[in-house]
């Protein structure tokens, strides 16, 4: 294996990006092909079964540019689409799920932890799973937030209406009196501020995609699989469909320039 070869990431459209922002800040000499499905965002309410379609058809692009990893930065295809890539993939494959609910794990103090995410994450019941197999002792508690994704990509990051939205979302969890919660979906990280402060900064908030950053690098140097160079890594971009608009979102959840955004056709069923 050649270890300069890129890290794979993919996501169901922009939100994946603030992984790849975690990657970039943990493993800088990385080079990483990004792949967006935003033809068919978002993944969050269809089937199970058509997740799973479709993330063996995201994994497809990302082996065609030869990969050494693959990190599936959408909760909703780690939540019920683990598998079916690991198996098709035949490289190490890293999800959301597990790094998030062991960072959660550790974090806790009083064993009451909240996750948030789309309607498909929280009812693929795939955190709470994963937290009570680390430790069964631990009481979870899931709200979907499905309006966060919206108010993230319109860029109202500190605006009235999120902060609302946000209370609504968060008072069931605020009476559970949990002591951590699960960002759990790749658009949350944008909305940080506002959820510190309608949990009152009481509350330590998961980053799963800065967690599952900190399992890749974990996994890299266990495997000798680090990319040796020191010089500037090659940073690709692609989605499924016309570019525009993900270039202009994108920039703001990545924290710097995109550059050239590549469409990839002719893959699609």
């Amino acid at each position: 294996m050649n270890t300069a070869q890129p890290i794979g990431v993919f996501d169901s459209g922009i939100g994946g990006l603030t992984v790849v922002r975690a990657l970039t800040h943990h493993l800088p000499h990385e080079n990483i092909i990004y792949f967006g499905d935003t033809a068919r965002v978002p993944y969050g309410p269809k089937s199970p079964q058509v997740v799973r379609e479709y993330a063996l058809q995201d994994t497809d692009v990302l082996l065609h540019h030869d990969v050494k990893l693959i990190v599936i930065a959408c909760n909703t295809v780690s939540a019920v689409a683990l598998d079916v890539v690991q198996k098709r993939a035949k490289v190490p494959v890293v999800g959301v799920i597990l790094p998030g609910a062991e960072a959660a794990a550790r974090a806790t103090t009083n064993n009451r932890i909240g996750v948030i995410g789309t309607v498909g994450t929280i009812f693929s019941n795939a955190y709470t799973n994963a937290i009570r197999q680390i430790d069964p002792d631990i009481s979870v508690f899931g709200q979907p937030c499905p309006l966060f994704v919206s108010l993230a990509e319109e860029g109202w990051i500190n605006h009235k209406a999120t902060e609302l939205i946000a209370k609504e979302y968060l008072f069931p969890l605020t009476l559970e009196k949990i002591d951590t919660l699960v960002m759990g979906c790749t658009h949350y990280p944008i909305l940080r501020e506002v959820i510190g402060k309608v949990l009152h900064q009481s509350v330590t908030l998961i980053d799963s995609g800065e967690a599952t950053a900190l399992a890749v690098k974990n996994l890299l140097t266990e495997k000798a699989m680090n990319n040796p160079s020191t010089l500037k890594p090659n940073l690709q971009f692609f989605v499924s469909d016309v570019p525009h608009k993900f270039t202009e979102i994108g920039e703001r959840f990545l924290g710097r320039k995109l550059g050239k955004v590549q469409r990839v056709s002719g893959f699609l069923s």
